[in-house]
């Protein structure tokens, strides 16, 4: 059996899209999957701090993370591409002008900026499920070692997002995640490109090469690999005619089932 090399989304795709768990199946199915001599990878738009311990027990021959901005292969980081300070507090003052809510990310912490209340819904509710976890927030992002790795912002307006995105398109891509949520990552970077760093790293052939997932966010590895995969709970429907196969729900199975198809297990 040749080797072949799988990467995975983690929310809605490794994880049920009912309660957020990662079903037992799937992890058993990743285990038997690189017992079988494949590499595993988790491939996701969070940062490694954001990438939690309950993910990471699964077991995984790597991470791409930060949508391609950190790598990490075999418990080496390999890859890590980071935003200066200056470029951090351009786009921090320019949200605070308009009013936008706005998340910072890195591989070792996340911050809001909390010079004002939060006025966006969902914002508010991620700050809360960071804050029960315990993340570490730095709340004084002016401090000069601040820095980011990429961001997501929440708006109101379109008009909101049109004037911020005067200013970010010189650095960043930006990626709508639906409704008035958006996430942005550094030009250049993102799952696909990941993908290719990884396989660059062990030698592998883009042939070689499966990728999991269930949104927008994932389009660019789905894209990418000749072998894609869509989970039957994916969102928008429109994915699954541009993938090569759709498998169960995260939730009914999925994992196991197209890792069975594809002759991973």
């Amino acid at each position: 059996m040749s080797r072949k090399i799988a990467f995975f989304d983690i929310d809605g795709t490794l994880t049920s899209e009912l309660d957020g768990r990662v079903p037992e199946d799937a992890a058993e199915a990743v285990s038997r999957a690189r017992a079988n001599g494949n590499l595993m990878f988790i491939n996701t738009g969070r940062c490694f701090q954001n990438v939690e311990p309950r993910f990471r027990s699964v077991g995984w021959d790597g991470y791409v993370c930060g949508c391609g901005t950190n790598i990490y292969c075999g418990g080496q980081d390999v890859l890590h591409i980071s935003q200066t300070h200056a470029t951090t507090m351009r786009l921090l003052h320019t949200a605070r002008d308009l009013d936008i809510d706005i998340l910072f990310e890195s591989r070792t912490q996340v911050a809001f900026d909390l010079s004002r209340p939060l006025r966006h819904p969902e914002a508010l509710h991620l700050y809360q499920s960071f804050t029960a976890k315990q993340y570490d927030m730095p709340e004084e992002l002016e401090n000069p070692n601040f820095f980011a790795d990429k961001f997501v912002i929440w708006y109101q307006e379109p008009a909101q997002l049109e004037a911020f995105r005067r200013v970010s398109d010189k650095w960043f891509d930006c990626i709508d995640r639906g409704g008035t949520f958006r996430e942005f990552v550094p030009r250049g970077y993102s799952k696909a490109t990941g993908i290719q760093y990884v396989l660059d790293h062990y030698r592998m052939e883009l042939a070689d090469a499966y990728a999991f997932g269930d949104s927008n966010n994932d389009l660019s590895m789905l894209s990418y690999v000749p072998h894609s995969i869509a989970m039957g709970n994916a969102s928008p429907e429109s994915l699954f005619a541009q993938v090569e196969y759709v498998t169960a729900k995260a939730s009914c199975g999925g994992i196991r089932q197209a890792l069975e198809h594809y002759c991973f297990i």
